[in-house]
């Protein structure tokens, strides 16, 4: 038995009666001498080689670097404790004060407002309207957010909104009533900022807002509205203003129904001199899978008082320029989130022995891992993409064609990037093994966090069919320009080592238009069948192309040109695919319905 129960010898006593005293690495007292390294976030912009070169090709302002290089450390080092800090400290709802006032105060962590002030001083709203770097002003003020999105405490949705709010007031005009708003919503400092909300989705709602929205708007003796309905869904609940979407009331009270009846308002959330809310109270906070740093409520609106800002009847047009930023926003998180665990996991591989040798030693886990790569990479170029666009189209220099494509790709980069991220990121809680699941390591929060992105602004499916509303408003137009970019992108290579990628792109995007043209003939529905599969076909070629383009310029490493090469060794057209195998037959949807409700039909039976 122990000496005692804090020592680490133990007495060995012998048949022959001598006694020996062993040393053990651990006692029944004792945790054992091995702690595992935790795997270390360094600077995300020095760890990114991907970024920093693509930012080299097309943007080689001296100011970039050193800006992202610092603000990556700042990330590395500082925000992303703050980052920890919302996640374990969430908003709470205070309904009342201590003498039974209602005053409906959210109250978040000091870490979230820390987050506000910083996003104000490194512009991350602002650089988009400031535009610095011209036409690059987008992908620079992207990079930022890419580099800050995964250690933001999901601060970078508010901001998204922010952003948003900004671009719709820029749009119709900056003036009164919104000229101070927008001077709020740009600013670089922190006690003149304004964060945004977006309160469009009803317990009807979700996408369908033109159906689903029973907010209607008051028309006032001095030319406001005060508007009245319950929001469902409001996420960035501690906003200073909102832009929402309501009916305008006639005097007899009746309201104009479907999108033709809703306009868009601005508003302000402000307090009484008893600091009660004007006009709203938050029923509640929602309890979320995920993204539970970022206070999200259900609001009624009780008299707010707002302003119109669309023409009567016009909302869902004017809202069209903030759901294009917000999508982005939403890829850009997608994307720094896969390259964040890609950037965690490859870290602990250096710090993790199993078997006898480094992680990184186990050439099945660099497989998985290099897998992860090529996605995360993917993902980035596609999104950067759609920057690169409309910063073209922001600087007033946008061809027809870049407008088409700006169309086209703003749904499709946001379903797939949403998707890959979920899929991603949950190989990559995988590869720590059991540490992955445990919630103080901080690693589920990212698993957590993506899975929104693949909800909010349109799910996969009404993404998929926005594609096809794109595609038949501009009678086709929109893939034309696609088509030709993508065979400019994917022949344009000098490097023969990837002639296959260029062949695989090539290959597919015949397939593509081959598909296109005999979907044209079939009967009505038959795309719908194939909207999603032809929005994953459209990004995983049109990243092909992109991948290849990347790696045939002259600063392109090894790595960039095996990762194209890596990317277009899969099925890059599934739609083609999947409409060979009957997919998309008309006698599809009765099969499908009926093997959904098999036994739910056995069971009625």
């Amino acid at each position: 038995g122990p000496l005692n129960r804090s020592s680490t010898v133990y007495l060995l006593r012998c048949p022959c009666g001598s006694e020996l005293e062993l040393p053990l690495p651990f006692s029944a007292a004792k945790l054992g001498s091995f702690f595992q390294g935790r795997p270390v976030l360094k600077n995300p912009f020095q760890e990114d080689a991907l970024l920093r070169g693509y930012l080299r090709r097309h943007l080689p302002h001296e100011a970039v670097f050193p800006d992202l290089c610092a603000f990556g450390k700042r990330v590395a080092t500082e925000v992303d404790g703050w980052g920890r800090e919302c996640e374990i400290t969430p908003p709470r709802l205070a309904h009342f004060d201590p003498w039974g006032r209602r005053v409906d105060h959210i109250l978040t962590s000091p870490a979230w407002k820390r987050m506000k002030e910083l996003s104000a001083q490194e512009g991350l709203v602002s650089i988009a309207y400031e535009r610095p770097f011209g036409e690059w002003s987008r992908v620079y003020q992207m990079s930022k957010l890419y580099i800050f999105s995964p250690s933001s405490g999901l601060y970078t949705c508010p901001l998204a909104m922010t952003d948003g709010a900004a671009k719709v007031i820029q749009s119709i005009g900056i003036s009164w009533p919104v000229e101070e708003a927008y001077n709020r919503l740009t600013s670089r400092q922190p006690e003149h900022f304004w964060t945004s909300g977006q309160w469009m989705t009803e317990r009807q709602g979700g996408s369908d807002v033109a159906t689903g929205t029973e907010t209607v708007a008051v028309p006032q003796t001095d030319g406001c509205y005060k508007l009245f309905g319950f929001k469902w869904f409001t996420s960035a609940s501690d906003a200073d203003m909102t832009l929402t979407l309501a009916r305008v009331c006639d005097r007899a009270g009746a309201t104009t129904p479907g999108s033709r009846g809703l306009s868009l308002f601005y508003a302000e959330v402000s307090r009484d001199q008893d600091g009660c809310l004007r006009g709203i109270e938050v029923q509640r906070l929602k309890d979320k899978l995920g993204t539970r740093q970022m206070p999200t409520a259900e609001l009624l609106l009780d008299g707010l008082r707002a302003h119109r800002l669309s023409e009567e009847g016009r909302g869902v047009a004017a809202i069209t320029n903030m759901l294009t930023i917000t999508r982005i926003h939403n890829s850009i998180a997608a994307a720094a989130a896969m390259r964040r665990v890609v950037q965690l996991a490859r870290d602990y591989a250096t710090r993790r022995t199993a078997f006898g040798k480094l992680l990184k030693e186990h050439p099945l886990h660099m497989q998985t891992l290099a897998r992860m790569e090529v996605e995360s990479r993917g993902a980035f170029l596609l999104v950067m993409d759609v920057c690169r666009l409309l910063g073209r189209e922001e600087s007033g220099i946008a061809t027809q064609f870049d407008t088409h494509l700006l169309r086209l790709l703003t749904p499709v980069v946001k379903l797939y990037t949403a998707k890959q991220a979920v899929a991603v990121v949950s190989e990559g809680l995988e590869s720590f093994g059991g540490q992955g699941y445990i919630e103080d390591t901080g690693l589920p929060g990212l698993l957590r966090d993506a899975q929104v992105l693949s909800i909010w602004e349109g799910t996969t499916n009404v993404l998929s069919l926005d594609v096809l509303r794109c595609v038949n408003r501009s009678s086709g137009m929109v893939l034309c320009a696609y088509f030709t970019h993508v065979k400019v992108n994917a022949s344009a290579s000098s490097v023969s080592s990837l002639d296959p990628a260029i062949r695989a792109v090539d290959g597919a995007l015949s397939d593509l238009e081959g598909f296109v043209q005999e979907a044209a003939t079939k009967v009505p529905g038959y795309l719908e069948l194939a909207a999603r599969d032809l929005a994953y076909s459209l990004a995983r070629i049109y990243t092909g192309a992109l991948l290849i383009d990347h790696a045939s310029w002259k600063g392109a490493s090894p790595a960039d040109v095996y990762a194209a090469l890596r990317w277009c060794e899969q099925d890059l057209n599934i739609v083609a695919f999947n409409k060979d195998r009957g997919c998309y037959n008309t006698n599809c949807p009765g099969l499908d319905s009926a093997l959904v409700y098999d036994q739910a039909n056995k069971d009625e039976n």
